[in-house]
């Protein structure tokens, strides 16, 4: 059974087994769906159902996804979904020793150019969202000073902000509110830096 606690990873295995680019692709879309099949996953990736499949025996070897309940009456088909709430990774779990900094380091940098591609395809794509969803979409710049025990307040408010609404969404979505209900990506980036 897939827990409802965000899982926080500590080790470099599961970690290096995410930051796999089309694992890393492959979690973010089941997480997005659900659950689903490596069929329906392939599709969305444009990768071989094989290669697919592979991907997602390595992502459950580190208990970051699972089989799940099959949702269709094909016994051949294979349904997975995330094991665990969604993850957290840590630079203080990956500090003191060169290979599991280097290796945190790379799966960060893999994870932000995953989410900058995201973003640039929606900027390709977006006179087809209309002026509603174009309106409601933030882009914006937001220049600090703080110290580092407030910009971890402003974290801690801004997470809470954010599970307020993905609640209030999903709760909406479950009482069959879907009209106009789409995917959102919200990326929110806070880091020190000198002019």
């Amino acid at each position: 059974m897939a827990s409802t606690e965000n899982r926080r990873i500590k080790d470099v295995g599961t970690l290096k087994a995410l930051a796999h680019p089309l694992r890393a692709n492959l979690y973010r879309l089941l997480f997005i769906k659900g659950v689903a099949t490596a069929s329906q996953l392939a599709e969305s990736v444009d990768e071989a159902v094989s290669l697919v499949s592979y991907h997602l025996r390595k992502l459950a070897e580190h208990e970051l996804v699972e089989e799940a309940e099959p949702q269709s009456g094909d016994g051949r088909e294979r349904w997975w979904r995330p094991a665990s709430d969604g993850v957290s990774i840590h630079d203080e779990d990956f500090r003191g020793e060169p290979g599991k900094a280097a290796a945190h380091m790379a799966a960060t940098r893999l994870f932000h150019e995953q989410r900058a591609d995201l973003y640039r395809r929606y900027l390709d794509e977006r006179a087809t969202w209309g002026p509603e969803w174009n309106a409601a979409a933030p882009d914006n710049e937001s220049w600090l000073r703080l110290t580092a025990s407030e910009l971890g307040e402003l974290r801690a408010e801004w997470e809470a902000l954010v599970g307020k609404y993905d609640e209030k969404g999903r709760s909406a979505e479950a009482a069959g509110d879907t009209e106009g209900r789409e995917d959102v990506a919200l990326f929110v980036y806070g880091f020190p830096f000198r002019a």
